[in-house]
């Protein structure tokens, strides 16, 4: 199949943009505290050893996505040691937060960006026997490069809004060129797979969301223990995931309770701590009082917000509130997972914005699972609800929590998949 003038015209650009692009993401990871060896992996430049024997590359662009197939990385390490894993993830964040989550033996790398140069180094360099990209990302130059070294790709996870499948549709001919080195696709609803099917890519098919089955949260009872006694009894609530815009809102409700309960502190989650800044001149703005996580001050002060601007600890937050609202749904992000929470056993609480994760939501209000607020006003009724009766807010956790099941079964699927599609590779299942 021959390239399209679109894709060409793409592959040309790319090409003009990639010297600025490159020094933006070298410059983001460098003032993010990451090597120089380590920020130049952008460009295709390894830090690490190639493993002998079969690679599999994952893909997932940031936290979400690196985070969501850390179960599946375990399980395929777990039954099929002799195989190596490869992730890469775009942002300092991601990396920090999968970190202390990967299966011995199992590389992290920044990801290449979509040039033929970093491409062509990343690929000549690590010899994947497997492409897996995680969830939306449709790269041109990564899907054409592969599909002519005829090095199988998966999508997995697959989220395609219908924005981004509108853009492509309008291409016919250059999204069938670009797709046409996918050799399966695993997508996380119904609109996604009628989106890539629409696009010509029939080994679509909708699967478990793989954010379902992220088990049980990953929390010492020593660290939950001690947070609760730093606490002293006082009651608690968190915001996790918050983005710009949103944090005022939860302020605002934050303001709100205290009126009602004094002693209310507010677990503040931001999804990019490096924001951490600017939403503390927010809280000082909301003349409330405030903690911060990553200059060591604890749950013993007594701040109205405790700052939690670390990676790597949300777990420990779900497990400790009652109650959780979710971010990214009071601004056009989409919304953030239900199902980690739900496996801590919290009530969730959630914005009207929630594309991403459509169909999940939508499972968990039919189930009394969680409750949809459409302002900061809503959110302080609600959480002032169910901080005034505690059963209501077990009830809301009890429903949420058979949303999130284990899925060792669904993981061995998939893996058995993956496996398929690499020459001469097998897993066994009872491993």
């Amino acid at each position: 199949m021959r390239p399209t003038a679109l894709f060409r015209l793409y592959r040309a650009l790319s090409a003009v943009a990639l010297p600025f692009a490159a020094r933006s993401a070298v410059n983001k990871l460098r003032r993010a505290g990451v090597t120089v060896d380590r920020a130049h992996e952008r460009l295709g430049h390894a830090s690490a050893e190639r493993p002998l024997g079969t690679v599999i590359w994952f893909h997932g662009a940031s936290v979400g996505e690196a985070k969501s197939v850390l179960p599946l990385i375990t399980r395929i390490c777990d039954v099929a040691p002799e195989v190596k894993v490869l992730l890469t993830s775009g942002t300092a964040t991601s990396a920090e937060a999968v970190a202390p989550h990967l299966p011995a033996g199992t590389i992290h790398q920044f990801s290449p960006l979509d040039g033929t140069g970093p491409l062509t180094r990343f690929l000549d360099h690590w010899r994947p026997d497997l492409c897996v990209l995680v969830e939306s990302e449709l790269w041109p130059n990564l899907l054409d490069i592969c599909a002519r070294r005829d090095l199988p790709i998966a999508l997995l996870n697959a989220r395609l809004s219908d924005r981004s499948a509108d853009g492509w549709k309008k291409f016919p001919a250059t999204a069938s060129y670009v797709l046409r080195g996918i050799t399966w696709a695993h997508c996380q609803d119904r609109r996604s797979r009628d989106h890539l099917r629409d696009m010509g890519l029939a080994a679509a098919e909708q699967a478990t969301n793989l954010k379902s089955i992220l088990g049980s949260p990953r929390v010492k009872q020593e660290q939950l223990d001690a947070a609760y006694n730093a606490l002293g009894g006082r009651p608690v609530w968190v915001a996790v995931s918050t983005h710009p815009g949103e944090e005022e809102q939860v302020l605002a409700a934050h303001s709100a309770l205290l009126t009602a309960h004094p002693n209310l502190c507010l677990i503040l989650v931001p999804r990019h701590p490096e924001r951490a800044d600017d939403i503390l001149t927010l809280i000082r703005d909301a003349s409330l009082s405030v903690a911060q996580r990553s200059k060591d001050q604890t749950l013993d002060d007594p701040a109205q917000v405790y700052l939690a601007d670390t990676m790597g600890e949300t777990d420990l937050w779900y497990a400790l509130s009652p109650i959780v609202f979710l971010g990214g749904s009071f601004s056009d992000v989409g919304g953030h997972t239900p199902f980690e929470p739900a496996a801590a056993h919290t009530a969730i609480l959630h914005g009207p914005n929630y594309a991403n994760f459509a169909e999940a939501y939508a499972a968990f209000q039919m189930k009394d699972a969680s409750v949809q607020v459409k302002d900061s006003t809503a959110l302080a009724r609600e959480v002032d609800a169910l901080l005034t009766h505690p059963s209501r807010a077990a009830q809301l956790a009890a429903n949420a929590r058979p949303l999130a099941p284990t899925g060792t079964k669904v993981l061995d699927s998939i893996a058995q998949h993956l496996f398929s599609l690499m020459d001469g590779q097998a897993m066994d299942p009872h491993a």
